[in-house]
């Protein structure tokens, strides 16, 4: 008597094969329907990782558009509004590419604005500084501003002096020009 896996129209091989084997199983316990049901929280699952990923990355913003795009397929797959697995491969993709051109350049100049630093440099202008030597008018110097030294120029028709209170009127490099308050 021969067994049910040799003339095995499922997998088409040998029954000694432990490949083929496991195919009939995976076949023959999976059906169509319930990979579809199951696809889903794959699609979720992996732009979770994706997101992660792009967390564990240094910027470049690449990977977070990805991992969208596969949370929002996977949510559509969800409601079951996804298609065929092909079509949620061309809106995973299609997603993907739209948002990464469209999105990733505004945000990246949204991330970069708060550090740029003429902007903090130019928010120096009117603080006091303190001049660590006596400095004439047009003289370069050294003055402390903020627990720093820095090079100063006296912008003043007048001196000043040692441990006086001086205006930044302006930063030219990494030099303040300061003047008498």
């Amino acid at each position: 008597m021969t067994s049910a896996c040799e003339n095995c129209s499922c997998c088409g091989s040998s029954p000694r094969s432990f490949r083929s084997l496991t195919l009939a199983l995976i076949r023959a316990r999976t059906s169509p329907i319930m990979a579809a049901l199951m696809l889903w929280w794959l699609w979720l699952v992996f732009g979770l990782v994706l997101a992660g990923l792009e967390l564990a990355t240094p910027g470049g913003f690449y990977l977070i558009f990805f991992g969208t795009a596969a949370l929002a397929v996977g949510i559509l797959a969800g409601l079951d509004l996804g298609g065929p697995i092909w079509m949620q491969g061309l809106l995973f993709s299609v997603l993907s590419v739209v948002s990464l051109l469209f999105f990733r350049n505004p945000l990246l100049a949204r991330m970069r604005r708060g550090t740029d630093a003429s902007t903090s440099i130019d928010s120096l202008v009117g603080e006091i500084a303190t001049p660590l030597e006596d400095i004439n008018p047009d003289a370069i110097g050294r003055a402390e501003l903020r627990g720093t030294t820095w090079t100063a120029r006296n912008g003043d028709r007048v001196a000043v002096t040692r441990g006086q209170r001086c205006v930044v009127q302006r930063v030219d490099g990494l030099m303040l020009w300061i003047r008498a308050e």
